[in-house]
């Protein structure tokens, strides 16, 4: 099965609460003011978000407007068009000019964090490049472990340290190690943490400051890991992390398990931060880069 294929059936859940929805709406219809009305408490519940929901109807609205559309269900091809629009152009992430490329990811407990992390090393080995990473997680018990079996599966180098130690120490270690081997991409975990945990942010913070002294400019790329679950609840996680340690882009897991996937657009609409990779599945190939255009396409079904 293709990844179109297995996006296509990962977003079942969120086909089933959104499109069917506004495919019902539609059908039959003439364009009213109560059909915009509908589709805008679809999107909403879909979990679009309010702001993204309101620019997106209001632009629905003027263009069937302009364009003298009156059939409710020429209304779908505008509203895919619209969405493709907010969620812009592909943006894969690109590696820096120098070596090593440092990626550090962060996010909240049970996020599939870990899990990402091997996929994403399992990603570069396949296309040639010496992957290294490094276990900062050293608060949760096997965090280490489970991120040294990603690394033997992927044929990545590990740096830990034991548990407890200081997460900034195994990001210098880490950072000497990938510059002295030679490592194309360095991937530094954290522990998973609460975003209303002040001290913990910091603790981010320092591991940063670590990074960038050791290789200025560093970390290149630092991914927020968001579990598309949490639907809304995990924006004012993502604000948070976007604050404390500049987060330039979203990894969004588990969106073959709900009908939360409209996550994606409030995302781009209220964080302005691209969607890097999404996880349709548990298979070692089921992270795949964001393509907006092929998630859309996915989720109508067409």
């Amino acid at each position: 099965m293709g990844f179109f294929d297995r996006l296509f059936s990962g977003l079942t859940k969120t086909r089933d609460n959104l499109v069917k929805q506004i495919k019902s709406v539609l059908k039959g219809k003439k364009i009213s003011e109560e059909l915009f009305e509908e589709l805008e408490e679809i999107l909403i519940g879909a979990d679009i978000g309010v702001k993204s929901t309101l620019e997106i109807v209001e632009n629905v609205r003027e263009r069937c407007k302009n364009e003298k559309i009156q059939d409710g269900e020429e209304v779908e091809k505008i509203l895919k068009d619209e969405l493709k629009k907010l969620l812009g152009e592909n943006s894969a992430l690109k590696p820096p000019e120098t070596t090593p490329w440092v990626i550090m990811v962060v996010g909240v407990n049970g996020v599939g964090k870990t899990t990402t992390i091997g996929k994403l090393a399992a990603k570069f080995t396949k296309e040639g490049k010496k992957v290294m990473l490094a276990a900062g997680d050293t608060f949760r018990a096997a965090a280490a472990e489970q991120l040294g079996i990603w690394a033997e599966r992927s044929k990545a180098q590990l740096i830990r340290h034991a548990e407890g130690s200081d997460p900034a120490a195994v990001a210098f270690d880490a950072v000497q190690a990938a510059k002295t081997r030679k490592s194309d991409v360095l991937i530094v975990d954290t522990a998973g943490r609460l975003h209303t945990k002040s001290n913990l942010m910091d603790e981010l913070k320092k591991v940063r400051r670590v990074i960038d002294r050791e290789m200025p400019g560093a970390p290149h790329d630092v991914l927020l890991v968001m579990d598309a679950t949490t639907g809304q609840n995990g924006l004012s996680q993502a604000k948070v992390f976007k604050e404390t340690t500049e987060v330039n882009g979203i990894v969004l897991t588990k969106l073959d398990g709900t009908s939360k996937g409209g996550i994606i657009v409030a995302i781009k609409k209220e964080l302005d931060l691209p969607v890097k990779y999404i996880g349709v599945g548990e298979g070692i190939d089921d992270l795949q880069e964001f393509n907006p255009d092929e998630f859309i396409e996915a989720l109508f079904g067409n």
